[in-house]
């Protein structure tokens, strides 16, 4: 073989290689938000198949199991794709080294790869090809093996707090349920801990979820109880107590919707998410007037002190959704989730008065 060919397919050999690793780090180990290529489109193109066999269905309960496997299957995809461009790579690259034909090379490179010890090269170049190429292949399976419990650590970190948010605003949870709840034990005081909790759990979730991206697409166990929503529902919650409710606005509450818009917007520039830069109170928002007026209906029928004035009120809420408003809704179209219909909050039955001492 000319030596300007064997030249050419150890090129080929390394720039696979260096592509395929540079994949594997910066998806596994860089602890940073990082846009690669490969992985990109790799879980594009399994995404497309997903929603293909997901929209098949008008069941959202069939769409949410089709989808709950759509993350793990682009992991290992990640990692059969990695393994078989190292065994092309290594076959220009044995080749390169000396090897007669393809068939030999790739006979040679699987085995080398998966450690097989079925075929082996001639000569010292050719053999130190193959060590390399086992380490490469046990240093691929290493990755994924030690990133699956950083990765579900972090996902229980951010379940707990979905799953608790039911105790504090019914299921299904919903922004008006944790006021009514608040006032069916009487403890306004303690929403603090609630907005301190999810301001902690937007910071860690901002973090998680742009590092390791693949987390966004991990659906909630209950399929009407999902992150994104709960997260929704939080900040709407937030945004009603300071716009709305007849008791001292919270800074805590501020702090918490402060917390959450940006940690949203974080995830927002990964996905390429449009949102408006600098939001005001005239920014249109997906919650209609109408709507808005439903659940103060129904808060004020559940014994939640209101503000009198609710041109003020609606006004106040409108400049806080404004913030993550274009965010969530985008979401939701993007990771398939249920919205909160806030039309529904006439409909759904009121929460009664709770640990009332019967005298």
């Amino acid at each position: 073989m000319a030596t300007w060919l064997r030249v050419l397919y150890a090129v080929i050999a390394a720039a696979l290689q260096l592509l395929v690793l540079d994949a594997a780090v910066r998806t596994f180990l860089l602890p940073r938000v990082a846009k690669v290529r490969l992985s990109h489109y790799l879980s594009r193109a399994i995404g497309g198949g997903f929603r293909l066999l997901a929209h098949s269905s008008r069941s959202y309960a069939v769409r949410d199991r089709i989808f709950s496997i759509y993350p793990s299957m682009v992991l290992l995809c990640y990692q059969a794709t990695w393994l078989a461009l190292s065994v092309v790579a290594f076959a220009f690259a044995f080749v390169a080294s000396g090897v007669d034909t393809f068939a030999r090379a790739f006979e040679i490179s699987g085995s080398s790869l998966l450690t097989l010890g079925t075929a082996a090269g001639d000569g010292a170049a050719q053999v130190t090809l193959g060590f390399i190429e086992a380490g490469v292949g046990l240093t691929l399976l290493a990755l994924l093996i030690a990133f699956i419990p950083t990765l579900y650590a972090a996902f229980q970190r951010r379940e707990v707090s979905v799953s608790r948010l039911v105790v504090r605003a019914g299921l299904p949870a919903t922004p008006w349920g944790v006021l009514e709840v608040a006032q069916s034990v009487n403890s306004y005081e303690a929403l603090d801990e609630l907005w301190r909790e999810w301001e902690q759990w937007f910071i860690d979730v901002g973090e998680t979820h742009t590092t390791l991206t693949i987390l966004n697409y991990y659906r909630s166990p209950e399929p009407e109880q999902t992150w994104i929503t709960s997260a929704a529902n939080v900040l709407d919650a937030a945004a009603l107590f300071n716009a709305a409710v007849d008791l001292e606005p919270s800074a805590t509450a501020g702090l918490c919707i402060r917390s959450g818009w940006l940690s949203l917007r974080r995830i927002s520039d990964y996905f390429q998410v449009s949102y408006p830069l600098h939001p005001s109170h005239d920014t249109p928002i997906s919650i209609s007037r109408e709507e808005f007026e439903g659940v103060l209906d129904r808060l004020e029928r559940s014994g939640v002190p209101l503000l009198s004035d609710r041109d003020a009120a609606w006004s106040d809420f409108v400049g806080w959704r404004a913030n993550y408003d274009a965010i969530i809704e985008a979401f939701y179209e993007l990771f398939t989730c249920p919205r909160t219909d806030w039309k529904l909050a006439s409909a759904l039955p009121l929460f009664g008065p709770s640990n009332k001492r019967a005298l």
